[in-house]
């Protein structure tokens, strides 16, 4: 099986307790396993990380429930194992996104991250948590917990990578 990022773009849901309700009928799609979601607070946009065989497997998990897959992608976590992840005990509550350089590839990628990683220290009221990186190296997805926009982005600047956009999770 294979780790998919899937975001979509969610029009109906305006509460938790309706976002949850479409998360169990994503989890309950057959040949599927979903790993993670995190939606923003305002529910505009939903990211799943779905356990698949296939691409369009991880995505007919949401159109079977009506939502529009408006990205998915193979990814790669870094940052934890697996299993740690779907023990789901860690709070984040932001979700900065980049669109990677096409000169940087994937080993590049890596070791620019474990060089950068100890400069987090610089910022102590921020905690980075994981990054999903898309295999094709187009982007990538770090999720942090962070008392503020603000605390975030100065751990950006000490790891001294750009943010895309910056979203905040709901809890």
């Amino acid at each position: 099986m294979t780790l998919f990022l899937v975001e979509s773009t969610i029009n109906e849901i305006s509460t938790k307790d309706a976002f949850s309700a479409f998360v169990e009928k994503v989890h309950a799609t057959e040949g599927t396993h979903v790993i993670e979601v995190q939606v923003a607070k305002d529910f505009s946009r939903a990211y799943f990380i779905i356990e698949a065989a296939t691409e369009q497997e991880a995505k007919s998990a949401l159109e079977a429930q009506n939502a529009v897959a408006d990205l998915t992608k193979e990814v790669r976590l870094i940052g934890k194992e697996l299993d740690e992840v779907k023990n789901n005990n860690e709070q984040v509550n932001y979700l900065v996104e980049w669109e990677i350089p096409a000169e940087i590839t994937m080993e590049k990628y890596l070791e620019r991250k474990k060089k950068n990683s100890v400069k987090y220290e610089e910022v102590p009221d921020v905690k980075f948590s994981r990054t999903y990186v898309c295999e094709d190296m187009t982007k990538c997805l770090c999720f942090y917990d962070a008392p503020d926009e603000a605390a975030v982005k100065r751990a950006r600047e000490a790891v001294q990578t750009p943010i895309t956009s910056l979203t905040e999770l709901a809890d």
